[in-house]
């Protein structure tokens, strides 16, 4: 018991010193005490469930928690809010959706009438303005890494979405990547049918679920 108060001490005093930096901004000290916070819950929850090592649980579930609660180490800085409101112009009234996720990362949905048809993945005509404007905001935040997912519809096996998705998402890229932003900032997944939002029994489900997602991260400065 007194190696899981010491470590999750030492966790909390570390992350709390994080949070009092002076120089720091609004998202930076909110981060911090959420990897404060995160520390100590991630710590209980070891000691909980670490069986006759407690102590080495304790530690483990602190640091796991003091990075979960620090957003994954990800910075929602002032450029990350002028690039989601430039894309909320942008994409206004195209269905596209604009968010901030949970870990600090700015988020771009592309649905299926915007971005691919059926068994395609050459990027729509009606996607492209879109896609010139992000990467004209891309390009105006050098400091960001992008992640592109594609997925697919259920119709067709797992041998035929598997590659379409990734297929999809390496579309985006290379668009992307002809309109001066860097390939080496851009990451690509495929997750095929795996992970719908809307019931493949439908059509409109499975138009749903013919997407691509975009993820903007800006890490979070090492302290």
């Amino acid at each position: 018991m007194k190696k899981i108060v010491v470590a999750l001490t030492a966790v909390t005093f570390a992350t709390s010193g994080l949070v009092g930096c002076a120089n720091m901004n609004e998202t930076q000290r909110d981060t911090g005490t959420g990897a404060a916070i995160g520390a100590i819950a991630g710590g209980l929850i070891g000691a909980a469930t670490g069986g006759g090592n407690k102590g080495k649980s304790a530690a483990i579930g602190a640091a796991a928690g003091a990075a979960l609660g620090a957003g994954g180490g990800y910075l929602w800085s002032k450029h990350m809010q002028e690039q989601k409101a430039a894309m909320e112009q942008a994409t206004a009234g195209t269905g596209v959706g604009v968010s901030q996720t949970a870990d600090n990362r700015l988020k771009l949905d592309i649905p299926s009438d915007i971005s691919f048809d059926t068994g395609r993945y050459d990027v729509k005509p009606n996607m492209r303005p879109i896609l010139d404007r992000f990467a004209t905001t891309l390009n105006q935040n050098p400091v960001t890494t992008v992640t592109i997912i594609g997925h697919t519809d259920s119709t067709g096996s797992d041998a035929i979405n598997n590659p379409l998705s990734i297929n999809r998402a390496s579309s985006v890229r290379d668009y992307l990547s002809a309109r001066g932003v860097s390939a080496s900032r851009i990451a690509v997944d495929g997750r095929g049918s795996r992970e719908p939002v809307a019931d493949n029994g439908t059509a409109d489900g499975r138009a749903k679920n013919r997407r691509v997602e975009i993820f903007v991260a800006e890490a979070a400065p090492a302290r």
